[in-house]
């Protein structure tokens, strides 16, 4: 499992001080705007976050040091990162990353269906995308009465292969 996992990406600046413009990639600009501290580089370079506000499904945020929109705009593009160990989910919670790759196998037979190979947040429950060993993507919602099991120690999905799910 990844230590550091990819949180949002720089974007722009925002005003004259240097503000950046963030893109979140988490569940929304709120969870991102309660970190105090991100990264840069891959986790390499540890960055001070003394404020952030959702503006627009946006986040401005100002990272200590950076203060003046030209040491702002050498961040743009540049991937922000978290540290696992400074969340704790909920039981039954994934990071999307680690669920990325994970054997979808049926409950029932133990047959391997295909690879977790992408999640939509639908807004209802999120729908996984399996890839098939024949190149076919199935889309499985995610509800109770398919999903049976996520180990991620195991590396594998194990679903109830509802009629439909992968004609």
């Amino acid at each position: 499992m990844k230590q550091f996992l990819e949180t949002g990406k720089i974007t722009g600046t925002h005003g004259l001080k240097g503000e950046v413009r963030v893109q979140p990639w988490a569940d929304s600009p709120e969870f991102l705007a309660e970190f105090e501290e991100l990264y840069l580089d891959k986790g390499a370079k540890k960055v001070e976050i003394t404020s952030a506000r959702v503006h627009k499904n946006m986040l401005i945020m100002k990272i200590k040091g950076v203060d003046s929109i030209e040491e702002a705009d050498k961040l743009r593009n540049k991937v922000l990162y978290m540290n696992r160990d400074d969340v704790e989910l909920e039981e039954g919670a994934y990071f999307i990353q680690d669920l990325i790759g994970l054997d979808v196998i049926d409950d029932d037979t133990g047959e391997k269906l295909g690879r977790l190979d992408d999640v939509s947040e639908t807004g209802a429950n999120d729908v996984y995308h399996v890839k098939c060993d024949d190149g076919r993507v199935c889309l499985i919602p995610v509800i109770p009465d398919v999903i049976k099991e996520i180990s991620l120690e195991e590396g594998c999905v194990k679903i109830f292969k509802m009629k439909g799910l992968f004609d």
